[in-house]
């Protein structure tokens, strides 16, 4: 990892976990000796956390941390500093609420607008899914349930849903990383991948979205059994 990457990961990790509340004032002078950093490598940091909304630049004062309504929380990097740190409950909870408000629209839409290869792939990803919940290996079968919401999102044909099914790639490779999926990944949700991936390919729109919320509030559900355990 370089140390701008270092640096950056630092500061993200401070201001997502509350360590610099909203208000405070920090100067690039003291972040750069705190972390032993260039003032070169620390503008840089600063420019990531400007363009992400976390923090501003005041002249002659410094930079102020901006309060967490004002930062760009679809942003994947800001996203992975959040599920890393104690609000991780809070964000998945909120990602699902935005999961079940769009991502059923979506598949209904996807039923409606994918192509003919679009929907083969779905078939093709709910199949592999399948294989790779069947031999145990967790890895594969999180890149093909990612592939499978993403492509959801893409074959809907709105540009703005594909952004949130950006979001919800992130949030799953998060769920990967903090070990929120169920050991056993032969469970209910898995027919229910095949299920939309059906739906979709014959353009049944009532029941791709009816699928997918299903699918969407199980997940919901299994994030909290697994957090609570």
């Amino acid at each position: 990892m370089t140390l701008h990457a270092h640096l950056l990961d630092s500061l993200g990790l401070a201001l997502t976990s509350g360590r610099y509340p909203p208000g405070t004032i920090l100067r690039l002078d003291e972040l750069t000796t705190q972390y032993g950093v260039s003032r070169t490598v620390g503008r840089e940091a600063v420019r990531v956390l400007e363009a992400l909304r976390m923090v501003r630049s005041r002249p002659k004062i410094g930079l102020i941390v901006l309060p967490t309504s004002e930062w760009n929380l679809f942003d994947p990097q800001l996203i992975r500093w959040r599920l890393a740190g104690s609000d991780r409950r809070e964000l998945l909870r909120q990602m699902s609420q935005l999961r079940a408000a769009v991502e059923p629209v979506a598949a209904g839409l996807a039923a409606a607008n994918a192509s003919d290869e679009q929907r083969g792939e779905l078939l093709r990803l709910a199949d592999e899914m399948r294989k790779h919940a069947v031999a145990g290996d967790p890895l594969p079968f999180i890149e093909a349930d990612i592939a499978f919401h993403r492509l959801i999102f893409v074959a809907s044909g709105n540009d703005l849903f594909v952004q949130v099914g950006e979001v919800t790639a992130e949030v799953l490779h998060g769920r990967a990383e903090l070990q929120l999926f169920p050991p056993d990944l032969q469970n209910t949700a898995l027919d229910w991948h095949l299920l939309e991936a059906e739906a979709v390919s014959r353009a049944d729109t009532a029941e791709a979205e009816r699928v997918s919320r299903c699918i969407v509030l199980d997940s919901a559900a299994e994030v909290d059994r697994l957090l609570d355990s």
